[in-house]
């Protein structure tokens, strides 16, 4: 099998329900900025040196396979639900009780780990823009948006974490 199939070569694609739109589409857009995130948060873990950092970052991973097939669906169910939004604010606050108080602005580049996480944060924060974008025309979910919005929130503590916590025994 031939990994490419010449069918987007007039300028459109497939969405996971079927309908063929245009490449440079506001729902494409979205959901190819979520792929970057992912991609992003591939690179941050490959880089983070605590094995609890990589582990939350893997289950972001996992999560944004789910949230990109919502957005690459024309009309279907909902796939993000407010208990995914509940156990990624649940993760973003163990972190931060774990975590100095903040009292400064941080210049990324500590670690390796926590510059790609930093850099995955700001994708997520596109991601969510891109998505509003979508929202003013077309259906989005109100759970996948505050969804998003927290992701780049994760990516912060996670940073911090990855920056702060001691060495991974």
């Amino acid at each position: 099998m031939k990994i490419y199939t010449k069918t987007g070569d007039k300028g459109t694609t497939s969405l996971y329900s079927g309908e063929r739109v245009a490449k440079d589409s506001l729902r494409v857009e979205a959901y190819g900025t979520i792929d970057e995130l992912d991609s992003a948060l591939g690179l941050a873990r490959a880089c983070c040196e605590k094995a609890e950092v990589r582990e939350a970052v893997l289950a972001v991973q996992k999560l944004l396979w789910n949230v990109m097939a919502e957005v690459a669906t024309l009309g279907g169910q909902p796939r993000i639900t407010p208990q995914e939004v509940a156990a990624v604010e649940k993760t973003i606050d163990q972190w931060e009780a774990d975590l100095p108080a903040l009292t400064h602005f941080i210049i990324p580049g500590d670690t390796r780990g926590a510059a790609a996480l930093d850099l995955a944060r700001t994708v997520a924060r596109r991601a969510e823009r891109q998505l509003w974008k979508l929202a003013r025309q077309e259906p989005v979910s109100e759970t996948l948006l505050v969804l998003i919005n927290r992701l780049s929130d994760l990516c912060f503590v996670l940073a911090r974490g990855e920056s702060e916590r001691g060495e991974d025994a």
